[in-house]
């Protein structure tokens, strides 16, 4: 039988996240900052909870989907928040990206509750979570893994649904990933302004190393952003921004050095500070291109 699962943070994520949740059969009960999500997924069956505590208090699984680790902290450990109405036997699911160190800090109070929590950051964007495609990787106790696998099922990929392993491990992996994409976002968007600078169509050089080794989802996706200079968010910048944060943070905490990663969360401080904030994360591109033609435009 489906469990009660309370959702937590109806954003650009999460309010597609939680509709998939219901389509997948689930009783949901929601609560946000703002109020008009809340009443779309009322209007679409769920209920509304008054805070934190209370979805907890209505819940098997409670899942956040929040912008950054303060907002986790709050909504978790708050006056009124989930642990202070946390049942016992419930898992709680971070689907946010925030800090390692943090995670492991809360899911201790959780535990301490009775409760198991788990790290789930998830990849895949807007389109993603509207799809119900999302990458998810998993940190935290096997078993409560294992019994909260069937939920994340009904919003990512069942194929990229993975444990990756103890608590914290999942916001690692996400760190990993956010690295991964900023080192390719920078050099597709290197080749492009190399393009144009020379004089040679970039969409054509586009179509060609897709056909190569330096083919990838940054140059399919991001590269046709690029192209069509379409920076409508599927994932912000100042979000990019944060998680970058938090990669070097992970870094300096590991003692692992990461002079690709500086690079390009410098890129990214300058797209922020040009008035970039809001824009998709691919618009990094745009501040090479501005370089390379000598031109402060936006």
């Amino acid at each position: 039988m489906p469990e009660t699962v309370g959702f937590i943070g109806l954003g650009v994520m999460g309010k597609p996240m939680a509709k998939n949740l219901m389509k997948g059969g689930h009783a949901l009960v929601v609560h946000n900052r703002s109020r008009a999500s809340v009443d779309e997924l009322k209007a679409a069956g769920a209920a509304a909870a008054v805070s934190p505590a209370d979805v907890a208090r209505q819940s098997n699984v409670v899942i956040t989907m929040l912008p950054d680790t303060p907002d986790v902290e709050a909504v978790l450990t708050g006056a009124d928040g989930v642990i202070s109405g946390l049942r016992p036997e419930t898992v709680v699911v971070d689907m946010s990206s925030i800090s390692p160190v943090a995670t492991r800090r809360l899911a201790s109070l959780v535990a301490k509750k009775g409760g198991a929590m788990l790290d789930a950051p998830v990849s895949g964007g807007e389109i993603g979570a509207i799809n119900a495609a999302l990458s998810i990787m998993v940190g935290g106790d096997a078993a409560a893994f294992e019994r909260v696998r069937p939920i994340l099922a009904c919003m990512g990929n069942p194929e990229r649904i993975v444990h990756i392993g103890e608590s914290g491990a999942g916001q690692i992996c996400k760190v990993c990933n956010q690295v991964a994409i900023g080192g390719a976002l920078a050099g597709v968007s290197e080749a492009f302004a190399l393009a144009r600078k020379a004089g040679v169509d970039a969409a054509r050089v586009r179509q060609a190393l897709l056909g190569g080794f330096a083919a990838s989802r940054v140059l399919e996706v991001h590269g046709e952003r690029m192209l069509k200079s379409d920076y409508k968010p599927g994932f912000r910048t100042r979000l990019y921004q944060k998680d970058l944060r938090i990669a070097n943070e992970a870094a300096m905490a590991n003692a692992v050095a990461m002079p690709a990663t500086a690079i390009v969360t410098q890129l990214i401080n300058a797209l922020v500070a040009s008035g970039g904030g809001d824009l998709d994360y691919a618009a990094m591109g745009t501040v090479l291109f501005r370089m390379a033609e000598g031109t402060a435009e936006v």
